[in-house]
Formats: C-alpha cells, sequence, structure tokens
C-alpha cells in the first residue's frame, strides 16, 4: 500500500518555490509562523472575489513583503490605491514590522485550479445548475490551451432534499 504524501510539500524545492521566504531562530519562529497564517487568512477573507491564488511572504527584519498573486487585481490595488492602504492599515494590527503589499495579476486564471475551484464555490453557494458551471469552466480552460481537465464535485448536489453523490466531470486528456 503506498503512503500519502503532501504534493505541495514534494514539490517545494523543485517545481515550486516557497510561499514564505524568512528565517528565524527559535524564540520568534513560532511567533512569524503564526503571523503568517494570520496574515493569508485575512488577505484570502478580504479578497475572496478577486481570486487569490497565492499569497507569498518574504521578511527581513524590519520590513514584510507580501505579494498576493489574483486573477482580479484591480479589486484588491481599489481606486487609487485605497484598498492596499486599507489592508495595510489592518495587517499592521496583526504584525509591528512596516509592511509592503504588491498585487500580481494572474495570466491565465481559467487554468489555474485554485482559481476555478473558487470560482465553481461562489457560484455554487448562489444556488447555480451545477452541470452548466462545470462545463463552462472545462470549456473556458480547454480555450485558454489545457489539455485536458477533471472536475469532481461531491455532496447534495441536487438540493438540500436529495442524496448525497459525487460526481466526476472530465474533457481532454
Amino acid at each position: 500500500m503506498g503512503q500519502k504524501i503532501n504534493p505541495t510539500g514534494f514539490r517545494v524545492g523543485i517545481t515550486k518555490n516557497w510561499s514564505s521566504r524568512w528565517f528565524a531562530g527559535k524564540a520568534d519562529y513560532s511567533k512569524l509562523l503564526l503571523e503568517d497564517t494570520k496574515i493569508r487568512k485575512l488577505l484570502k477573507e478580504r479578497f475572496e472575489t478577486a481570486g487569490v491564488k497565492e499569497v507569498e511572504i518574504e521578511r527581513s527584519p524590519n520590513e514584510v513583503k507580501i505579494t498576493v498573486k489574483v486573477s482580479k487585481p484591480g479589486i484588491v490595488i481599489g481606486k487609487g490605491g485605497e484598498g492596499v492602504t486599507k489592508v495595510q492599515e489592518e495587517l499592521k494590527k496583526i504584525t509591528a514590522s512596516k509592511i509592503s503589499l504588491t498585487a500580481e495579476e494572474v495570466k491565465s486564471p481559467e487554468i489555474e485550479a485554485s482559481l476555478v475551484a473558487q470560482y465553481i464555490a461562489r457560484q455554487l453557494k448562489r444556488r447555480l445548475p451545477y452541470r452548466r458551471l462545470v462545463s463552462t469552466a472545462t470549456q473556458a480552460a480547454m480555450d485558454k490551451g489545457a489539455k485536458g481537465t477533471k472536475i469532481k464535485l461531491a455532496g447534495l448536489l441536487s438540493g438540500g432534499d436529495s442524496i448525497s453523490r459525487a460526481e466526476t466531470i472530465s474533457l481532454g486528456s
């Protein structure tokens, strides 16, 4: 029987980069790690509609550089950059260091698995038909150059009064 391993941890340093880049001693490590998780949670909640793919945190002794990779950077930046300043004020409550926040646009969000999953979840909360959502998401990914897609939904798919089930929709190779 095969052993289970976290795919991100398995690929870090080979095909993926670290999501946090900093070094700390034993005394500060747990405090900084907790700060990182609070920062990520805040940003993902605040920019839920922007489609957050990844939050990268880089620390130096007196500054925290945060890069948010989103599908819609305009939502993060806001009118005249006021969205960034509001979030920086909220982040100052979490950490005492100077904060610089930048938003990077994801080039093709239709191909990114996490962004497609977030989109489908948001639409399912609005009670849209799941078959149409999945078919449009797979077709959009194929149009953007994906070789194949596979989306699996599980739960009460036809509403609250039915039996829970799992459906898998795949397209391409």
